[in-house]
């Protein structure tokens, strides 16, 4: 199991830097290998978090009272299926979250322990699908479908780089 914990504690990055922070991305080397034969439905991944005044939706930005924060709770989500598949993945690759369908259905307060499951459901080419779910120490919080593609890191760079330029040059 993956703990979140420590990748927020104290990360200047915030949201943003905790894979890079917890070693989840991988170098940039080029490989031809099937990018996703080690994985299979079934693999499963979890990752867990006990709730601090940092992971509220005040804190977060997205709302007034102070509980587990719905975009923690997705990113709790996401660290899940990363736990489930990414270890398995080929060097200089690694997978992008490009879809969630995502209920929050219960508050969690501060104190309290959040752990995130995700289950492989299928493996389409470089596309892996997840069922997610969530659950504090009380109850289920928040469940559904979350979708990622495995890429290869250094052609995906390349593309971003080539946008960076485009934009700057008009």
């Amino acid at each position: 199991m993956f703990s979140l914990q420590s990748c927020y504690q104290g990360s200047a990055g915030g949201l943003a830097s905790w894979p890079l922070k917890c070693g989840l991305w991988r170098s940039k080397g080029e490989r031809t290998v099937a990018e996703t034969a080690a994985i299979a439905s079934g693999l499963k991944g979890e990752a867990d978090l006990i709730v601090e005044a940092a992971h509220t939706a005040p804190r977060i930005g997205s709302g007034l009272i102070s509980v587990l924060a719905t975009p923690v709770m997705i990113n709790l989500m996401e660290a899940a299926a990363l736990a489930a598949m990414e270890h398995l993945l080929p060097e200089g690759h690694q997978s992008l979250g490009t879809q969630l369908q995502i209920s929050h259905v219960a508050a969690t307060p501060v104190g309290m322990t959040v752990r995130a499951s995700a289950r492989v459901t299928a493996v389409d080419g470089n596309k892996i699908s997840f069922r997610v779910e969530a659950h504090d120490d009380k109850e289920l919080i928040g469940e559904g479908e979350h979708t990622r593609l495995v890429v290869n890191v250094a052609r995906f760079d390349r593309r971003v780089q080539r946008k960076l330029g485009e934009a700057g040059a008009g």
